[in-house]
Parts: C-alpha cells; structure tokens; sequence
C-alpha cells in the first residue's frame, strides 16, 4: 500500500480532489488531501490544512486573505506547497502526487512537483494540457493529463477523466522499478541528424564500462543535461550536438536559454564539445516561420517542422558563443570539428551544404578558442564512425586526465 498527495485548492476544487481520493483509496492505496488554496474555506476536509502548507513556506496566510490577491496569492502558495512536498518525500510520507486545476491551481500544483525529484510519481490533470506546458514542466517528468473540460464539479466526462487520471498515478506508484546498475555516468546530447554519430559514441563509452544518458538537443532536453550535470552524478559530457544555440541566437523554437553549455565548466567536468547542427534553426509548420526570414534556405523536416540554414554571419556568431563558452571550462575539454558536414543535410549534396557558412563557424571557433584547449579538424561528415570514435576516445582520455590530476 503506498501513500499519494492528493494536492489542490480545495476551496474551488474540493469535489473533484475528494473525488479523486476516493478512486484511489479504492484501490487499496493511502491519500493525503493538502490544501493549497487561500480564499474560501476548504469544500472538503483536508488532512495537510493550508495554514500548516503557509507555515512550511514561511508564507504569511492572514495578509494574503486580507489583500485578496489572485496572482499573489497563487505565487505564495506554489512556492510553500513546493518546501512542503519536498519534505513530505524526504521523510518517506508520499509515494506519489497529482493535483487537478484550471490556470491558478495548474500553476501551484506544477511549481510544487518541480521541487521534486525527477523519478517521483507526479500527474497534473489541467486545463491548460493540451498547449504549450514547458513553463509548468519546466526539466522534470511531470504528467500533464487534459482535463478536456474544465475542473468545474463532476459530471459524465470528468468522472471519467479524472478517474483515469487517479488510475494513472496508481499505476506509476505501484510498479516495481528496477534497481539501477551503478556505473560511472555520462551524458550525451543528440539530435535526428546526429542520431548514427552519437549512437557509434556511445557504443565505445559502453564499452568502456561507462553508462550513456542521451539528451534530445530540443530545448528541454539540453536544460535537463545541464542541470543534472550540476548536480555533481555526471562523469563526463559528450556534447555533440549544441543545436540548441542555434536557435536561442537566432529566434527558433527549441533554445534552452543563455547558459546552455555552461554546467560543464562550472562543474569541472572532463568533455568534449561537437557544432552539431548549428547550421539549422527550428521552427514549427511552414506558416509559423517569422516574415522576415522570406528568402532564406529551408528543408521541412515534417509538417510540424521546418528547418532555415543559418547564414555565414549567424555561424561566425555562434562559433565566437560556443568558443567562449567553452572558454571557461575548468576540466580537460576537446573541440572536435567534422569539416565535411556537421548534419546529415550539410554534406555535399544535402539541403544546407554551405561551405561558406561552415567556414566562417569553424574559423571563428579556432579564431576565439583559449590556445590551451585541444582542437581537433576532421576531413568528414559528423556521423563518420571515424569521427564518433574520435569523440569517444578524446573523452575517455580528458576523464583519464582528469582522475590522474585529482
């Protein structure tokens, strides 16, 4: 039997919680209902009242009923609700939490499951699901289930809906997770046009006794790589596919923000870092790409995908931003350069050959580069096993380096 929060504000939401309580108790497993709300008085009776989840956050309830302020209110609560959680899974109380909600309670209830590990059963059934839910996910696994309608009482659609919802994190906290094999960690990120070169990398890492976390260069994927490299767990990094810069300079979809490939240096870590995909910029279907780029090269990727080269300026920009940020690595780092093609799309005859372009990033990245830090030309494409080996291989030996240094 397993104990699972059961969070929200049960001043407007209290039927619906109640209800999902229920479905879960009913299969055999323990709630704790915590009232995060700040208005009205609780509908239903919690076990974690709101004025214990205030005093967790240091949040002064009174003055919030006082000023009856929404936003403030809301702001307040996320943040208390997200020390309380927290605590709740240190001391082995809760096996799991979902939390049901319109705007307000989407945003309390997802700002206190990203205070938690990632790995922790966590469900948020919302209003909001069915768009864009980055800012609410945020770099943790958190479940967003569509409430379809709006949390608004129970009828013949949200019964059932918030039914599966309860059976969902029933079933999350109630399967046996396999005990992880402990090796040394590695974490390597990776796109669809560098899929074969990091895949040949990580065979000979593995062979090497270490295990690989592949991260997806979309965004989320490279802020995640970069937080669980702060966390101190990571070993080394194969950053080979730093795409992800191309579009925070250029305006694209998938940016993961300015301190992409930064961790690394904070931490010290041994790495090697690849331009992987700077040629490209991701947009959504054709008819989201911004009018002033008219005239520029594209490839559609799918039709939720478009693709826009970037130019010979933009490469000389992001080749000074990647040598820079590579600058301040403190651990042994590598640069590794495939000259032939740093896509699959980019190779003689692909849709972003452009030597010109490649030219101006490579040379602004040797032009830029701290002269301490090894730099490596290959005359082929980035998937050439050749090149995937070399990555591989200049990694185990900045990690080698690294543990003889310490």
């Amino acid at each position: 039997m397993k104990t699972i929060a059961v969070l929200g504000t049960l001043d407007t939401k209290g039927e619906e919680h109640g209800y999902v309580a229920e479905i879960i108790r009913s299969r055999g497993h323990q709630t704790l209902l915590i009232d995060v709300g700040s208005l009205e008085e609780a509908k239903v009776k919690p076990d974690i009242t709101r004025e214990e989840v205030a005093l967790a956050g240091g949040v002064d309830l009174e003055a919030l009923r006082v000023r009856q302020d929404r936003g403030e209110s809301v702001a307040a609560m996320a943040g208390a609700a997200g020390v309380l959680l927290a605590q709740l899974v240190e001391s082995k109380r809760i096996d799991g939490v979902i939390s049901l909600g319109g705007g307000g309670g989407t945003a309390i209830g997802t700002a206190a499951m990203r205070a938690l590990p990632i790995g922790f059963p966590k469900v948020m059934v919302s209003t909001l699901a069915a768009g864009n839910v980055a800012p609410y996910v945020g770099t943790k696994d958190i479940v967003m289930f569509p409430s379809i309608v709006d949390v608004s009482g129970l009828n013949r659609l949200s019964r059932v809906l918030l039914a599966r919802a309860a059976g969902a994190i029933c079933g999350m906290v109630e399967i046996e997770v396999p005990e992880a094999v402990e090796k040394p960690l590695i974490v390597a990120s990776m796109f669809g046009n560098t899929t074969a070169g990091v895949n040949a990398a990580k065979k000979v890492l593995e062979e090497a006794g270490y295990e690989v976390l592949v991260f997806a260069a979309t965004g989320t994927g490279g802020r995640i790589m970069e937080s669980l490299i702060e966390s101190g767990m990571v070993d080394g990094v194969l950053d080979f596919t730093t795409t992800e810069w191309a579009d925070e300079l250029v305006g694209g979809v998938l940016g993961a923000g300015p301190t992409r490939l930064e961790a690394a240096g904070k931490m010290g870590v041994p790495a090697i870092v690849v331009p992987g995909c700077l040629d490209m910029v991701n947009f959504g279907e054709r008819s989201s790409v911004p009018s002033k780029f008219d005239g520029r090269t594209f490839y559609q990727h799918n039709a939720q995908v478009t693709l826009m080269r970037t130019n010979a300026e933009e490469c000389a920009e992001l080749g000074r931003i990647m040598a820079e940020k590579v600058n301040a690595y403190t651990g042994p780092v590598t640069v590794l350069l495939p000259t032939k093609a740093i896509s699959v799309i980019s190779a003689v005859g692909g849709a972003f050959h452009d030597p010109v372009a490649d030219k101006a990033l490579f040379t602004a990245i040797k032009k830029y580069l701290r002269a301490d830090i090894p730099i490596m030309e290959m005359d082929v494409e980035i998937n050439d096993e050749i090149f995937a080996k070399a990555c591989a291989e200049a990694l185990l030996a900045n990690i080698g380096n690294f543990a003889e240094a310490e």
